[in-house]
């Protein structure tokens, strides 16, 4: 079934689509939403318990802070990356979708990773703590094919000369994060060009300097809460790192006293 003009105004009791804020179409059989797009004003929005599968329509509703999606026919996690530009978004109940699978707690990750400004998923409260660890072990959510390509222009270069521009490392490597926080692409110049051809020589060992130059350039556009997410994130990351040096140390210093011994 589609959701129509007509019985969005009637269920909001209002007269256009753009005063509509808040909708509740929970149990309507519902197949096509597609009218989302002309609803940009939308705030929170009841889905649940009908027979949706994209979430495409929803990507312009900026204004959306709470989406409920349960029991729907959702079949990939891939779909919430058109939520991703909704950056006002803070409630999403998606549980009971095909997509969910059997482990709950990797899909918990993988959503939070998505959507890391999310505060309240599937009616449990998100803490600091879990969003750090969705940085790190969530899966990636990939774009659906036809979409993402087409948001990072290349300014007309052929698919060879982006693959082997080091500078477009840069830049999507970049853009990419930016998508996941649901932030703008950035355009191509705003970033430095290469010092020289050479440069191409040396695209592996340039992935990871990219990687910092984009985490780096990402931090200019956080706010205070955001910052604190990176802050617990790195905290952590860095005992990881602290916890394995020591542990390599105490092997050598272990080593030394064998050989010392024999």
């Amino acid at each position: 079934m589609k959701l129509t003009r007509k019985l969005v105004l009637a269920k909001a009791k209002a007269s256009d689509l753009e005063s509509v804020k808040k909708l509740n179409c929970w149990g309507c059989s519902l197949t096509d939403i597609s009218i989302f797009s002309q609803m940009p004003n939308i705030e929170v929005l009841t889905l649940s318990v009908n027979s949706i599968s994209s979430l495409s329509p929803l990507a312009g509703c900026l204004n959306l802070s709470e989406l409920y999606l349960r029991r729907n026919m959702i079949p990939s996690l891939s779909e919430l990356s058109h939520l991703r530009p909704l950056t006002r978004l803070k409630v999403l109940w998606l549980a009971e979708n095909p997509c969910c699978g059997p482990e709950t707690s990797q899909y918990r990750l993988t959503v939070l990773r998505c959507l890391p400004r999310l505060q309240k998923l599937d009616n449990q409260v998100v803490t600091e703590d879990e969003i750090s660890l969705a940085l790190m072990d969530g899966e990636e959510v990939t774009t659906p094919p036809g979409s993402n390509r087409n948001q990072l222009s290349t300014n007309g270069q052929t698919d060879a000369e982006t693959e082997n521009d080091p500078l477009n490392y840069n830049m999507e490597e970049t853009n990419k994060i930016r998508e996941e926080l649901g932030m703008k692409p950035l355009s191509r110049d705003k970033f430095s060009s290469p010092s020289s051809p050479s440069t191409r020589e040396n695209i592996p060992s340039m992935r990871k300097t990219h990687t910092l130059d984009a985490v780096l350039l990402l931090l200019r556009d956080l706010d205070e809460d955001e910052l604190h997410i990176v802050h617990t994130a790195t905290k952590n990351r860095l005992q990881t790192y602290t916890l394995d040096s020591q542990t390599l140390q105490d092997s050598q210093q272990t080593q030394k006293t064998t050989d010392l011994q024999h």
